[in-house]
């Protein structure tokens, strides 16, 4: 499922060559919901590390991204990850005003489907998901 999320860039870290085969940026967005802001941390990786360099810390941007999440077995006991990993990253300084502070959805639907139950800020969006073959990561 493809998601959105509006706010200032409050941190950019530099490119990890984490093996050989994969490669890895980070980044913090700074999104006030509520009374108090919210510092989420996403990632891009492999060709993706790039799309952040036109961009600077305090820039209002509004991040695409996909929700990732796999299990590990260490030693016998599973653990979990989850990444939100942007694929793209564009100025919310638009034409169009962004939210005050920021805000976190999910993309518009691509396709007419029914919502039921649904929180009006979320829709879903039907994403295309990599094949395991494209996932170099150790886990």
């Amino acid at each position: 499922m493809a998601y959105e999320a509006t706010g200032r860039l409050h941190e950019i870290f530099d490119e990890q060559q984490v093996s050989e085969k994969f490669r890895k940026r980070e980044f913090v967005l700074e999104v006030v919901d509520g009374q108090y802001p919210e510092h989420i941390k996403f990632q891009m990786v492999q060709d993706k590390t790039a799309l952040i360099d036109p961009f600077k810390v305090g820039d209002e941007v509004k991040v695409s991204f996909n929700l990732r999440g796999r299990g590990f077995n260490k030693n016998g006991q599973m653990l979990y990850f989850t990444n939100l990993e942007a694929w793209r990253i564009e100025n919310s300084g638009g034409g169009a005003a962004a939210p005050q502070g920021g805000s976190y959805q999910q993309a518009a639907p691509r396709a007419a489907a029914p919502a039921q139950n649904q929180n009006p800020n979320l829709r879903a969006s039907a994403a295309p998901i990599a094949s395991d073959d494209d996932n170099d990561l150790p886990f």
